[in-house]
């Protein structure tokens, strides 16, 4: 089947995700046939480095054989059964091993981040409602949050364009300054920026603890702000502030856990213990849908007992699917056996150097790392210029997705010498495409 064909037939079938689907006629959606390791391969042949990691779910590169072959024994042993009043060994496993991993325990399952964020959200209200404190039902986050899409999520997300689309369907929460190390004044430092911010967090809990629930932020970068980083500052003085006033934390790890801000999860750069941890993404190495809740012995407490108006009242069919957990326990195995940590400060610096011309770039701006994710800020007139980029990534075999005007890539950690070159050269080449096209544009629509 041709590129072509499969696409039209998409387009005529398939509603694309976060899409206005009018574009793929113009720009049809991307066929992918096949994968293997960081390259995804069309139904015509052609390859495109997957600098994204397919959404930042891909860890150890695509078809991974650790990871495809749990599942084969998996599938060979048990595909599914219910969660509620049965048990299986990947979920006890994988449980116990995030237990070890995060200082937390009882793990909540479902099937992707937002529905993370929704567990944590219910969890911490009702908690305060077990415990005899029903008035504390609201929630706070940062400026620029993204914490996903269902109705709950989408509460305590604060990026326009979803929050606008579905407001009414929402209880809006209160946001606090973002500690977005861009913000940082002559002489400040990024910290000095993270306790500034952390300073009107203060100020709002003052007024507002009585009535709040948590404080959901994600640790260290705001992905979907614009790959917004800050530094660790904030999160120790949100942990402090928490403590003092009552509030629970949660920190969303569904896009910066599992090693792609340095360390396994992003928090534990500032050292401290959240309330609740939301996994998700990278959780199965990109293989399959699921996402777990962590949370305090004093949490699960609240809520331990026979009345079932006590108990925590959310699931799914899917719940802790055995196949699922099987592809977490591999893909946390494959961290041990590769010492992936340690090895991916050394890719990020052979990754750093490749683009290093992006860095030197007239046109980009505040060009930041944390880990393995790296991202600058475009001086274009372009107003789509996300989708021009990402067709002419693709022209040059990259699978890049810009945000707004924020450039970034996050590979999977398998990158060879031939891959990482490459993605320097088709990143800067692509950009260089779209500069051009810059120049073509009307003086009405480059001014839009």
């Amino acid at each position: 089947m041709t590129t072509s064909s499969l696409a039209a037939r998409s387009t005529a079938a398939v509603w694309h995700p976060c899409t206005p689907m009018k574009r793929h006629e113009a720009t049809p959606p991307l066929a992918i046939d096949r994968a293997s390791g960081p390259w995804l391969y069309d139904t015509e042949g052609r390859r495109y480095l997957d600098g994204i990691s397919s959404w930042w779910v891909n860890l150890f590169g695509h078809g991974h054989p650790h990871i495809r072959a749990a599942l084969n024994d998996q599938l060979e042993r048990l595909d599914h059964i219910m969660l509620a009043g049965c048990t299986h060994a990947p979920v006890v496993e994988l449980s116990e091993r995030l237990a070890a991993l995060t200082g937390l325990g009882h793990a909540s399952y479902a099937s992707d981040g937002a529905s993370a964020t929704e567990i944590a959200l219910k969890m911490s209200a009702h908690y305060w409602r077990n415990r005899g404190q029903p008035g504390k039902h609201r929630f706070v986050g940062l400026a620029g949050g993204y914490h996903g899409e269902t109705v709950g999520a989408l509460s305590v997300t604060d990026v326009e364009i979803f929050r606008n689309a579905y407001a009414p369907l929402t209880r809006l929460s209160a946001t606090v300054p973002s500690p977005d190390a861009r913000q940082a004044l002559p002489g400040e430092t990024a910290a000095d920026v993270a306790l500034r911010a952390a300073a009107g967090l203060e100020a709002w809990l003052q007024q507002h603890h009585a009535e709040t629930a948590a404080l959901v932020v994600e640790p260290l970068i705001q992905c979907a702000a614009g790959m917004v980083m800050y530094d660790a500052a904030y999160l120790r003085q949100a942990r402090l502030l928490c403590d003092r006033y009552q509030v629970h934390l949660v920190v969303d790890e569904i896009a910066t856990g599992f090693g792609r801000t340095g360390s396994l999860f992003a928090h534990q750069q500032a050292g401290i213990t959240p309330d609740f941890v939301c996994l998700s993404k990278g959780l199965t190495g990109g293989t399959m849908a699921l996402s777990a809740v962590l949370t305090t012995d004093a949490v699960y407490a609240a809520f331990y007992g026979t009345d079932a108006a006590r108990a925590f009242l959310h699931s799914h069919s899917y719940t802790g699917n055995p196949l699922a957990c099987r592809a977490a326990l591999a893909t946390l195995e494959l961290f041990e056996q590769l010492d992936t940590l340690q090895a991916n400060q050394q890719l990020a610096q052979r990754i750093s150097a490749a683009l290093a011309p992006l860095n030197a770039h007239p046109r980009l701006r505040h060009a930041r790392q944390l880990g393995m994710v790296w991202a600058w800020d475009v001086d274009t007139a372009l107003p789509d210029f996300a989708q021009r980029y990402h067709t002419a990534a693709l022209r040059h075999g990259l699978l890049l997705r810009p945000i707004g005007r924020t450039l970034y890539c996050m590979p999977p950690y398998v990158l060879d010498d031939e891959a990482v070159a490459h993605l320097g050269r088709a990143a800067l080449a692509a950009l260089e495409d779209c500069l051009l096209q810059e120049q073509e544009l009307p003086a009405q629509e480059a001014s839009a």
